[in-house]
């Protein structure tokens, strides 16, 4: 099981960025993908992750409303749209794997390695 996160770089405030968590290893039917995020200092977060079965998607509290989680079965690809960034958006920004529906991180089995984004003027 591999995951790899990719599309973080720098943006200005209110800007847009779109993350991609490439899989492999297993099929998106029968796995959840989360988006999670570190920023210095402080602990990791749950952002958003989409459901296994019907691809339904769930949004935690922080960026709700300016993201949106979405997935490619053929390229076993999950997106996270972000828009209207906010300075305190900035934080390596992870895709992890797990069998529930969960934003718990500790239930995630399997986590790619993180893409830096930085939301500065």
């Amino acid at each position: 099981v591999q995951l790899q996160a990719s599309g973080g770089g720098l943006v200005q405030p209110g800007g847009s960025l779109r993350l991609s968590c490439a899989t492999s290893g297993f099929t998106l039917d029968y796995y959840a993908v989360g988006w999670f995020r570190q920023a210095p200092g402080k602990e990791r977060e749950g952002v958003s992750y989409i459901r296994r079965s019907d691809g339904s998607a769930y949004y935690a509290g922080s960026m709700r409303g300016r993201i949106t989680i979405s997935r490619d079965n053929a390229k076993n690809t999950v997106y996270l749209q972000m828009s209207s960034l906010k300075p305190e958006d900035t934080a390596v920004y992870y895709c992890a794997t797990t069998n529930m529906a969960t934003m718990d991180p500790d239930d995630y089995h399997y986590w790619g390695q993180g893409t830096l984004v930085t939301v500065s003027s």
